[in-house]
């Protein structure tokens, strides 16, 4: 068992934010703690407390060795009606870069390994009712698409009060 709370590795989508920030505060718990709007790479990622040198070296190069790369969301879908998201048009590179990760860290599977479908995915809304997910879905499509280009890879820690901060960004392509 991690003697601290779990890391996790992330693509920050930061055009995401105007339209999707207000919903997210609202309906996605982690927003409020500090996480970024983000597709996820690996959660749970490394203990806190064991994010040393080589850990972040080995993270270092994985990043290095990915090429930037554009992306596009333009839909939103859901994960069995409970979580609505936004799709990135191409899932490829986000799907790319975690199973580099996980090659590099088998010991740290997506979601501790509690899912199957691993789509890569932007989540806006969860943990609320069908009605309020209904009407957040109808918000997101007035603001579909947007373009951005990830350049780096995010490694967030949690500290002991629950706020999740931006640790180190490891630039892709380096």
């Amino acid at each position: 068992m991690p003697t601290s709370p779990p890391s996790a590795l992330l693509v920050e989508i930061p055009e995401a934010e105007p339209l999707v920030g207000e919903h997210r505060l609202r309906f996605d718990p982690v927003a409020a703690r500090g996480v970024p709007a983000h597709v996820t790479t690996i959660y749970p990622f490394a203990a806190r407390d064991d994010l040393d040198d080589v850990t972040l070296a080995r993270v270092a190069a994985i990043a290095s060795a990915q090429e930037a790369f554009d992306y596009r969301f333009s839909s939103t879908a859901w994960f069995d009606r409970d979580v609505l998201y936004l799709a990135p048009d191409d899932p490829a590179p986000f799907s790319d870069l975690t199973a580099a990760v996980v090659g590099e860290f088998p010991e740290h599977p997506p979601y501790a390994g509690e899912y199957e479908d691993l789509a890569p995915h932007l989540t806006v809304a969860h943990a609320t009712t069908f009605a309020d997910l209904d009407g957040v879905e109808a918000q997101l499509r007035t603001g579909l698409p947007f373009t951005g280009r990830a350049e780096h890879l995010s490694l967030l820690t949690e500290d002991a009060e629950g706020r999740w901060t931006v640790l180190r960004r490891f630039p892709f392509g380096a």
